[in-house]
């Protein structure tokens, strides 16, 4: 374990140093953990937050499309109705900002398999957590859209059940890249909000890691929802491809979960490598013991 010094500002003004001890890695494999009620609560706790996710985001899809047609519309109302793409960022953003918060004391409030993916790298969750974690997030989407089709079935399959399709005019090397670029900004962020030597030095600042990671999602989806409709969380793709079941979704999948993997195994290497030099206090550990 690596251990820094922290320096925080006391109330008159005085630097009083801090110690700070890395946390020890998560093992890889934790038998032991199976036998905990604890990771099965997280794991409830990730498919219903996972649930609540893709019904309240893909309701607010199809209704924004719905109240946007012409075809149901009058021309006045579809130019003027509906959240525009604004609100749907939003949704996304507010609802993770929500669900994080309501479930990072029990699971961490991951809501999605890159997240997950990113921090199993960085070793903050096993591999049995991880892989947990993933099948709840992908039952729970596809539970959460089901419930939207069932709510709204007349227009559900009309308005392309809030599935992740790259746009017309758009490569699938440019879709990828934008997956990639975005899924990035989201785990980073969840590195930098979520950094417990971030909290030791910063004690004084009051900092809640939902709101950060809230704007990353409404942030990413600003740019990439004119290419991809922005997925950034391969289990709100699959859930979503999984209940609307059309040619169009299932062709581009892959990007879905190809971009966002790459995208977050780049986040934690670099907060974990780089920012965190866990490179150069693992080298510095080898040679003090040589």
């Amino acid at each position: 374990m690596a251990k820094d010094e922290v320096m925080e500002t006391g109330g008159g003004g005085d630097f009083a140093a801090k110690d700070y001890t890395d946390p020890p890695p998560a093992p890889l494999v934790d038998a032991a953990e199976l036998a905990s009620w604890s990771l099965y609560r997280a794991v409830i706790a990730e498919f219903i937050a996972t649930l609540l996710f893709l019904y309240i985001t893909v309701a607010t899809v199809i209704g924004y499309k719905h109240q946007t047609d012409p075809a149901v519309n009058s021309a006045a109302d579809a130019a003027c109705g509906g959240v525009g793409v604004l609100g749907i960022a939003w949704a996304f953003g507010g609802m993770i900002f929500v669900l994080v918060y309501c479930t990072a004391g029990i699971s961490g409030g991951h809501i999605n398999p890159a997240v997950t993916f990113g921090l199993f790298l960085a070793r903050k969750v096993s591999l049995v957590r991880a892989l947990l974690y993933m099948v709840a997030q992908c039952l729970g989407a596809m539970c959460g859209v089901g419930l939207v089709k069932a709510f709204q079935s007349a227009y559900f399959v009309r308005y392309g059940g809030g599935a992740n399709t790259l746009a017309a005019g758009y490569s699938k090397g440019t879709g990828l890249a934008a997956e990639i670029i975005g899924t990035f900004v989201l785990v980073y962020t969840v590195f930098s909000a979520t950094d417990p030597k971030r909290s030791a030095r910063d004690s004084h600042v009051p900092v809640l890691a939902p709101l950060p990671i809230g704007f990353a999602v409404f942030m990413v989806h600003l740019a990439t929802i004119p290419i991809t409709g922005t997925g950034i969380n391969p289990a709100r793709s699959l859930g979503a491809a999984v209940i609307y079941n059309k040619d169009k979704a299932w062709d581009d999948q892959w990007i879905f979960w190809v971009g966002p993997m790459i995208g977050a195994a780049i986040a934690a290497f670099y907060h974990q490598y780089i920012l965190r030099a866990g490179a150069i206090k693992a080298l510095g550990s080898f040679r003090s013991n040589a």
